[in-house]
């Protein structure tokens, strides 16, 4: 077994845990999701679904990944050795990789928007020359190509560093600061004219729009936000002290992500209803119509560098976390030394990386299925790779685990109280693993024929 180390201190647990979670789904896909689905009666069962799916299934990761103090893969090894359950850990790092292939190119969009916002190039400019000029950078070959690998360099800086020098101590520095200035972007959104009808858009529900396509979309979101199913949480929490509260860090890193994905409706609709945007926009939203909304404001460049820099610290805390993934599965099951791992899974999603940035512009008559790579990268993690674990993983843990040594260790052997293990087990055994399957079926679309 290789030695492992742990998180050298309770908030650095925190930081660094709600930092995998938090990422470009809470603060772009959120708002998405939540305009396309209703509004307020979407952010309602999404509460629900996050409290009584995804909470529990964290809970699961967590408990797999500190009893095993392993890799996602290993983790399975030791828990179950023999069997094949270790193809739920293969399945983590395969999406984390695969992930990070798509996730990367968006996230060196953020660095050139920043770049942008520094020079001082959106004021004045129309929707048509925004949209034009984003068509133009992203299917083009070298810039986005350039951010992109700036942002694979960072992020490999990082993993390198390690566990403690490494993640732990940007994840001090980097989730404070994303916080800030999500709450200084919030707090400009709201002396916007238009901020009543945003908050009320987002908080006064319309219970006439609950049907079963919000609900299940609503059970996606809350799933995939949590990062759940990618080997992450796993990862992470196999880092872990003895004396880490299990159920107390579940509550709290899913209390923040969802703050935050509240926070970033708080920042979004305001915006969108003061300046008449259709709030389902999408990637128009963030690259296209919100830079011609700061191109309006006063400050424009200062407000506009302060969004950017906020979407590249929150990307930038997730590809750590899914880099982490794949790393320490090849440093711990293929013995490579971290720094060759790390290199070794650099050069591999920089392959990936690039040729998904390259099916925006010269590769994007190369298809399968209709879908570009990008496309078909992120069609084959979010709709198969993450439901299909996070399935696996409460069937598990809820079928498979002893029951006695789970509650064991979600008590610290029984240091610790859980009052509810007894409804818990049976959210993990029966609700859980059938409401991720109907998400699943949903993804893929068998319920749209």
């Amino acid at each position: 077994m290789v030695n492992r180390v742990t998180f050298g201190s309770r908030l650095g647990i925190i930081f660094a845990t709600v930092g995998s979670a938090v990422g470009l789904g809470n603060i772009w896909r959120f708002p998405y999701m939540l305009g396309s689905n209703g509004g307020a009666a979407f952010l309602l069962i999404y509460l629900l679904c996050v409290l009584f799916l995804g909470l529990p299934v964290m809970i699961a990761e967590f408990y797999i990944g500190r009893h095993s103090k392993s890799n996602a893969v290993g983790a399975f090894k030791a828990l179950a050795p023999g069997s094949r359950w270790s193809v739920i850990g293969f399945n983590g790092v395969l999406a984390a990789f695969l992930i990070m292939g798509f996730y990367f190119v968006i996230a060196g969009w953020t660095l050139e928007y920043v770049f942008q916002a520094l020079t001082d190039t959106f004021e004045g400019k129309s929707t048509a020359v925004f949209e034009a000029e984003f068509q133009t950078f992203s299917s083009g070959v070298w810039r986005p190509v350039f951010w992109t690998l700036i942002f694979i360099s960072i992020t490999h800086a990082i993993i390198v560093s390690g566990v403690k020098k490494g993640i732990e101590s940007s994840s001090k520095v980097l989730m404070p600061l994303l916080f800030v200035i999500l709450i200084a972007l919030c707090i400009r959104s709201l002396t916007l004219p238009g901020a009543a009808a945003g908050m009320e858009f987002l908080f006064k529900p319309d219970f006439g729009k609950i049907n079963s396509s919000v609900l299940l979309s609503a059970m996606g979101q809350a799933f995939f936000s949590l990062s759940i199913g990618m080997g992450c949480l796993i990862t992470y929490s196999s880092y872990f002290g003895d004396k880490t509260r299990l159920q107390t860090t579940a509550l709290q890193v899913t209390l923040i992500d969802t703050l935050v994905a509240i926070f970033a409706g708080i920042m979004i609709f305001p915006v969108v209803f003061n300046f008449g945007i259709e709030p389902t926009a999408g990637v128009d939203l963030v690259f296209i119509t919100l830079p011609n909304v700061f191109g309006q404001l006063p400050l424009s460049n200062l407000w506009s560098c302060i969004f950017f820099l906020l979407l590249a610290l929150a990307a930038l805390t997730s590809t750590i976390s899914l880099h982490e993934v794949a790393t320490v599965y090849l440093h711990e099951e293929r013995r490579i030394s971290r720094p060759r791992a790390t290199l070794f899974v650099s050069i591999g999603v920089t392959v990936v990386a690039v040729i998904s940035s390259l099916s925006f512009g010269v590769m994007k008559e190369y298809t399968l299925g209709g879908l570009t790579f990008f496309e078909l990268l992120d069609y084959v993690t979010a709709k198969i790779l993450l439901p299909f674990g996070g399935m696996l993983i409460c069937i598990f843990t809820g079928w498979r685990v002893d029951r006695k040594i789970l509650r064991a260790e979600l008590t610290n052997h029984g240091t610790v109280a859980f009052y509810f293990f007894t409804f818990y087990s049976f959210l993990l055994r029966y609700i859980a693993p059938v409401a991720i399957g109907l998400i699943f079926l949903n993804e893929i679309g068998i319920f749209n024929q």
